[in-house]
């Protein structure tokens, strides 16, 4: 078991940090999810918009290449049917 103080800090006073200001607003004083509807829904719509270009294409050709693949690999599994006509 340590001691106490460690490089002779407590814990939660282990460094002393200078020079860096933050702020903070109390919850009291916030409201809760202010212009989702006016601000961020067409936010939402403009950045899908801008992307659609660029996800749609590629997911596509995998999709096409993905279902291509499958039903070709479904149809050399069969037996061909005209190797097995002289046999009785």
């Amino acid at each position: 078991r340590g001691h106490t103080a460690a490089m002779g800090k407590h814990f939660g006073n282990l460094a002393r940090v200078r020079h860096v200001i933050t702020y903070s607003l109390s919850p009291f004083e916030q409201r809760a999810l202010p212009n989702v509807l006016s601000h961020g829904l067409p936010n939402v719509g403009r950045r899908f918009a801008s992307q659609v270009l660029k996800v749609v294409p590629p997911l596509a050709t995998g999709y096409l290449i993905y279902s291509w693949g499958t039903q070709e690999f479904e149809r050399l599994k069969r037996k061909n049917p005209a190797d097995y006509e002289h046999e009785q």
